[in-house]
This record gives C-alpha cells, sequence and structure tokens, in this order.
C-alpha cells in the first residue's frame, strides 16, 4: 500500500489518453440540462442514512484469484504513471457544472500532509489551481486554507478550515460537501467526515443550513439528478457515465447517484441505470446504445461479477468501444466491495474493446481516476 494510503476513492478511471471512439463529442449522443440540488426530503433522508451506503471502489493491482485459472486478470489502466511523487485522486466540478474524480500528482509528503493537499486542490484559484487539467476547477471558496485534517481510530476524518470555507455562493453547499467527502473517503482508512471552523465544529452548513450533526459519508450521493424520487420509496446507486475534455480530444468518467425503486438488486438496478443514459446531466455521454439489453448479472464463488450483454452492434464482441465496457466495469465496482468483471457479449467469452483489453477476462477497476493532460 502507498504510504499516503492513497486516495483511492471512485477508484476509477484513467482512460484518459483514449480519444473518443465515435464522431466529435459523443459516442451514441449527449443531455444537456441543469443538475439540482435533491429535493428536501431527500437531502434530509440521505444524510441521516447510518453506515457507508455506497461503497467504496479500492485500487486494484492486477488481478489475481488464487486457485483458478484467472490468475493473470488485468488491470484496465492505460494512464502512464506518474513523473515523481503519488498521484491523488479529487473531486473537482468540470465545466457542465458536475462532479468528477481526477487524478492529480501533487507534492510526495506524508500521509497528513497529503491529505490537506488533497483537499487544497479543491480551492479555487488556489495552490494547484496551475495543476488542475483545463475545464476543471475546485469549488471550495477562493482563500480556504486547511488548517489541519486528523483521522481517528473510528476512520473519521476531521477537518478544519479558516473563516474563508464560509465565503460560498449558497447555491454551492452541497456540492461543496460532496467534494470534500467523496474526495476524502476515497482513502481506505477514512469513511466519515467531520467539519470545523476556526476551532468550532460545524453543525449545520452556515448558508443554507444542510445538518451536519453526524458524519459525512458517500451515503450523499453524489451529482443527484433534478426532481429525483423520494428516498423512502427507494435505493440509491451510483453509475458511471462519460464526457469530454474541452477541446474534445480526452474522455473522462463521471459518476452519477440515481435512485431506483427499493427492493431490486442493487447491480441489476444500476447497470440498468447505465443503459437507459445520462437523462438530465450535463454534457454526460451515453455510453450503450438504445438497443443494449442486460441480460443477467452472476456473482460467481471466485469473486468475479460476470455481467452479459446483448448488442446486435457488436455481434462477434469485438471492436467494443471501451467507454461502453469500461462503464460497466466502474459501476459494478462502485456498487459491490471492489470486485473484479467479465463481460460477455452476445454470449461471446472474449469482448474485446477499441483500447485492445479483453473484457471477456476478469478486469478490475483502474488504479488512478482520470489522468487528464494539463
Amino acid at each position: 500500500m502507498k504510504h499516503m494510503k492513497q486516495i483511492r476513492g471512485l477508484s476509477a478511471v484513467c482512460l484518459l489518453a483514449v480519444p473518443l471512439a465515435l464522431s466529435g463529442c459523443s459516442l451514441f449522443g449527449s443531455e444537456s440540462a441543469s443538475v439540482d440540488p435533491p429535493p428536501s426530503e431527500v437531502e434530509a433522508q440521505m444524510l441521516q442514512v447510518t453506515g457507508d451506503g455506497t461503497l467504496d471502489t479500492g485500487v486494484f493491482g492486477p488481478a489475481a484469484l488464487d486457485g483458478t485459472d484467472l490468475a493473470a486478470g488485468v488491470s484496465t489502466d492505460t494512464a502512464p504513471a506518474a513523473a515523481a511523487g503519488e498521484r491523488t485522486t479529487v473531486f473537482l466540478e468540470d465545466g457542465n457544472g458536475l462532479l468528477a474524480p481526477v487524478s492529480l500528482s501533487l507534492p510526495e509528503g506524508d500521509a497528513a500532509a497529503m491529505l490537506k493537499d488533497s483537499l487544497t486542490a479543491l480551492v479555487s484559484k488556489g495552490e494547484y489551481a496551475s495543476a488542475l487539467p483545463e475545464g476543471f476547477t475546485g469549488v471550495l471558496p477562493a482563500g480556504t486554507e486547511v488548517k489541519n485534517v486528523s483521522v481517528d481510530q473510528a476512520k473519521l476524518a476531521v477537518v478544519e478550515f479558516n473563516s474563508s470555507f464560509n465565503d460560498y455562493d449558497p447555491a454551492d453547499e452541497r456540492k461543496i460537501l460532496e467534494a470534500i467527502t467523496w474526495t476524502l473517503t476515497g482513502q481506505e482508512d477514512i469513511q466519515g467526515v467531520q467539519l470545523w471552523v476556526d476551532g468550532k465544529k460545524l453543525t449545520e452548513m452556515p448558508l443554507q443550513g444542510t445538518p451536519l450533526d453526524r458524519p459525512l459519508t458517500r451515503t450523499l450521493g453524489i451529482n443527484l439528478p433534478k426532481n429525483g424520487p423520494l428516498l423512502m420509496n427507494s435505493s440509491a446507486v451510483t453509475v458511471y457515465f462519460s464526457a469530454a475534455s474541452p477541446d474534445g480530444t480526452h474522455q473522462y468518467y463521471v459518476p452519477v447517484t440515481r435512485f431506483v425503486p427499493a427492493g431490486q438488486d442493487t447491480l441489476e438496478a444500476a447497470l440498468n441505470e447505465l443503459i437507459t443514459g445520462p437523462g438530465s446531466e450535463n454534457g454526460l455521454e451515453m455510453v450503450m446504445t438504445q438497443d443494449t439489453v442486460l441480460d443477467s448479472v452472476e456473482a460467481g464463488q471466485n469473486g468475479v461479477v460476470t455481467v452479459s450483454l446483448t448488442d446486435d452492434m457488436f455481434e462477434d464482441g469485438k471492436g467494443v468501444p471501451a467507454e461502453m465496457l469500461e462503464s460497466v466495469v466502474l459501476t459494478v465496482a462502485q456498487n459491490t466491495d471492489d470486485a473484479l468483471v467479465q463481460i460477455r457479449m452476445n454470449g461471446q467469452k472474449t469482448v474485446t474493446g477499441t483500447n485492445n483489453v479483453d473484457y471477456g477476462q476478469p478486469v478490475s477497476a483502474p488504479e488512478y481516476l482520470n489522468v487528464l493532460p494539463l
């Protein structure tokens, strides 16, 4: 394990050197509309859920399954290695107003220093603004200082900011909480987050009054769609769609929390949401065709999840867009305990992506998230 307890969070995606596969902007089309805070009833209930309802997808090395013939599994990480130090995954706002995990190369230091740096990278016009990819910005108010970050034995991260933290746009309140929470809970040893300002614990956010009477966890969700159903009748799943860099030459992945009817199988529900498409989220692109069908999802005894899809566009299982296959891997990993994934397409056991990876064999979510050029 890397000494900084690498931010693993949404552990996902580094296929950022992969150009978009189909014309110009999108695989199968895109949608554009606003993403608003959830209804107040949903907001209150999400903040009161106990436990870590959305599982962290950890950092994977090459897949290794003891006692099976799958020991040579593949990691789908294709990003270049960091030139110096270790990469850190933080949640930044993209040009569409969505939070996306971005892997940065920040100064090397001990675990405490790197935790502080990961939050400092979230500060608008802050110390690391020049280290952010084009089109991405931090959501913490300019002038915010991360005075201290400590983690206790209960895996609670206590973060203290200076008073400039209070100088945010009220409309950004929830986004700020999501960015902090998802950045820190990406660490394997952090499950919850508590906020302090100038030596005083926050029991609610200063402008909109979002309650902070209990630790924040990933049950908070991320990039919630407008007008979601009430949580009391629903379950939350998080899925990954793709988006394009401002110049259209690079692709990155964005997690979106969706509400589905309670009682559904989590993985099936999440994958069906992926097939349904991005809906009203800003700038997100379809990763499936409209004819994609989820046939089955099976968890094997060796811990590998097998996802079987039908799509006549890819009858022989070759030349399948990597964006489509990666989104499946990331979505499964996000909604399980970091499961390895193998994909069947039209019954074919060899499913070759446009990145030349065989997703018919067990693959893991990549180690680093969205390694984009500056």
